[in-house]
């Protein structure tokens, strides 16, 4: 069920350069049903900005209530949520989620490019305690903008690419995938749409998800605004509502 909720902040610190990470406690938590589920924020209570700001789940406990975003103080939006201390408006959760429950086989790889590395930590979480073995192949611009590859390491192998080869392997996810010739039988991935094309191009020869980012406005499938094409006779899909997790094949791409 989708809850407007004041949630408590709890902690909130930067964690890479822009990036923060957001600890919230609430009964909102307890109506999270899949990893890759995201939020929708009302950063302040004025007119500017508007709109909400979606955000993705990055994990959530819902034994004690407690959810942690990680987001990127980009825009107004987020830069005005990195000031806030005491509590947030939050509607959620929305959208479907990764279904870690039809995913069979041994091993997975998880594909995280930028801010659509977050949800995949708690994909990774679930499939590791499902009994997979999980990699993790994770890209960012420079090495400044690296983030959570310890937490990732609790659960299975990291490979880190940055774009400027400030750490890592130089390139992209899928320059990394190519040199370490990583196998898995299911994949996950979530971040720039370039990015989701040429992983799901790559991976095609084994099943997958993909997790959509898209600019929204209401987040509930009103307003049209995160609408994507996809194939067959439907032609486009809703990303808040329809996604943001769609399974390989289903987005077109460019």
């Amino acid at each position: 069920m989708i809850k407007v909720e004041k949630m408590k902040i709890i902690q909130q610190t930067e964690i890479a350069e822009n990036i923060f990470k957001i600890s919230l406690k609430g009964s909102l938590v307890n109506e999270i049903s899949m990893p890759g589920q995201f939020v929708h924020i009302k950063v302040n209570t004025a007119n500017d900005p508007l709109l909400r700001r979606p955000i993705s789940i990055s994990s959530y406990d819902k034994k004690n209530q407690i959810m942690t975003l990680i987001y990127r103080a980009s825009g107004l939006g987020t830069r005005e949520l990195a000031n806030q201390s005491e509590e947030i408006d939050v509607m959620g959760p929305l959208g479907s989620g990764f279904p870690i429950e039809q995913a069979e086989g041994q091993t997975a790889i998880l594909i995280g490019g930028g801010i659509g590395v977050p949800p995949l930590y708690e994909c990774s979480k679930q499939l590791k305690n499902k009994g997979f073995n999980v990699i993790h192949v994770l890209g960012f611009e420079t090495k400044d903008t690296v983030f959570y590859e310890s937490a990732f390491k609790e659960l299975g192998p990291v490979y880190i690419t940055t774009a400027d080869g400030s750490y890592g392997t130089k390139g992209f996810v899928t320059d990394a995938i190519t040199e370490f010739d990583l196998k898995a039988d299911v994949f996950f991935a979530c971040g720039p749409v370039p990015m989701l094309g040429a992983v799901e191009k790559q991976l095609n020869h084994i099943p997958g998800y993909i997790s959509m980012e898209q600019r929204m406005g209401c987040g509930i499938g009103a307003c049209l605004a995160c609408v994507c094409t996809v194939n067959g006779p439907e032609l486009y899909k809703k990303v808040c509502t329809d996604g943001p997790v769609f399974r390989k094949g289903e987005l077109v791409y460019g």
